[in-house]
């Protein structure tokens, strides 16, 4: 954990894209919607980007860290979790999925609060074994625009304690988790009965959540991770 005593520090994952665009500039760019550290400062924490970088150095990273939160993103290649791609699977994007990956683990090792949105959830899923739907319909509303669904919390777990009732929330995905990973809870499902929040029922503060919480204006899921993640909490489910 980092030093800090006043706004907890929270490490978020980054896009790498071979080529964008700003100013008269097109280059190689590391990048992040603004929405998530925008999501970030406005639950009373501080933002750090995390890039991929080589996953040896993630163990260095978290530790420096009050929290992390993995982003959305591309599918995680299928062979991460034993499957050959389909031809609805986006192509891969190896550097995230491994430094992510050792992100995940490093926050798991180290008892770090760890919230992982969409992309995020999933490779937390496949992070401890799990598997996924590469492909399913109802959850994008259309090409490059979010849709909005309710998501109704499972009770007795941390997620229903954030969110105590069904809520509506920011979605754009096409894939979802399918074999739960060792030790993972469901704790919310959409109306079609696709699983939206995953977490570990012990220890640390770790959670999952299919939908975008930076797309919207509600604050208890990134706010809980800040809460936990403020170094009198320990780390441990407030």
């Amino acid at each position: 954990m980092s030093a800090t005593t006043g706004r907890p520090l929270i490490g978020v994952s980054t896009y790498l894209e071979s080529k964008a665009s700003w100013g008269v500039w097109e280059l190689p760019a590391a990048l992040l919607p603004a929405g998530y550290p925008r999501l970030v400062q406005a639950a009373g924490g501080l933002t750090a980007m995390l890039p991929p970088d080589d996953p040896s150095y993630a163990d260095e990273v978290v530790a420096r860290l009050d929290g992390v939160v993995i982003a959305g993103g591309p599918d995680v290649e299928p062979v991460r979790y034993g499957s050959e791609r389909g031809e609805r699977t986006g192509p891969p994007a190896r550097e995230r999925d491994a430094w992510e990956l050792a992100l995940i683990e490093a926050a798991l090792a180290s008892g770090t609060p760890l919230l992982g949105i969409c992309r995020g959830m999933q490779l937390l899923n496949v992070a401890l074994g799990g598997t996924l739907v590469q492909h399913m319909e109802g959850h994008v509303e259309a090409v490059g625009v979010f849709g909005t669904h309710e998501v109704k919390p499972v009770a007795g777990t941390l997620y229903s304690s954030i969110a105590p009732v069904a809520s509506a929330v920011p979605t754009y995905h096409h894939q979802a988790v399918d074999r739960l990973g060792r030790d993972l809870i469901v704790s919310a499902h959409a109306e079609d009965g696709t699983v939206e929040a995953v977490e570990l029922p012990s220890g640390a503060w770790v959670l999952g959540v299919q939908w975008h919480p930076e797309m919207g204006e509600d604050l208890r899921v990134m706010s809980a991770l800040v809460r936990a993640a403020r170094p009198s909490a320990g780390g441990g489910i407030a």
